[in-house]
């Protein structure tokens, strides 16, 4: 994932500025380390697809390279990330909306697989599937969840137990 995240920046930024920006930068390079993980989950959790999971997840560090935000605690640089993650992803969804180009027959549908349970979280509305992942495999508290996705707790708790409704009904 860092050697990904290099070749985008050396094509955005050009070969010198990357090194430049490389060798005056191991924060960053330590950031895409530890943080690749959880924002490509993430993405691909809100996504359903690798090749959009891949390109929000090159979009989050590129914009962490670029604006070089100032952070508190290493606490406040995950949320940020996060925060950016889900931003980027309903970019793409709003983008993708605008321009869905209708299907040819030329295209033929992929054969249908027994749903997973990541399957059927991920064909949960954006609330609840935003709050299961975060909540389940990130292990965030509601209040945290709140703070990530700009909403108060009482409301991440009613999307946590509708959410989790929702998946034993298509699960059952």
């Amino acid at each position: 994932n860092v050697e990904k995240m290099n070749e985008a920046a050396k094509y955005l930024i050009g070969e010198h500025d990357f090194i430049s920006f490389c060798a005056a930068n191991h924060q960053a390079e330590e950031t895409v380390r530890r943080y690749s993980d959880m924002v490509y989950r993430l993405a691909f959790a809100r996504t359903g697809n690798t090749a959009d999971a891949e390109d929000v997840y090159q979009e989050v560090f590129l914009r962490y390279l670029r604006s070089d935000p100032q952070f508190t605690s290493e606490e406040h640089r995950k949320a940020w990330l996060l925060r950016v993650t889900v931003n980027k992803c309903k970019n793409l969804y709003r983008a993708k909306r605008r321009t869905e180009v209708p299907l040819t027959e030329a295209i033929p549908a992929p054969e249908a697989a027994e749903p997973s349970v990541l399957d059927e979280v991920r064909a949960l509305p954006a609330p609840y599937r935003s709050t299961l992942y975060l909540h389940y495999f990130e292990g965030y508290t509601a209040a945290e969840i709140g703070r990530i996705l700009g909403a108060k707790r009482n409301t991440v708790l009613s999307w946590l137990a509708r959410g989790r409704q929702a998946l034993r009904e298509r699960m059952i």
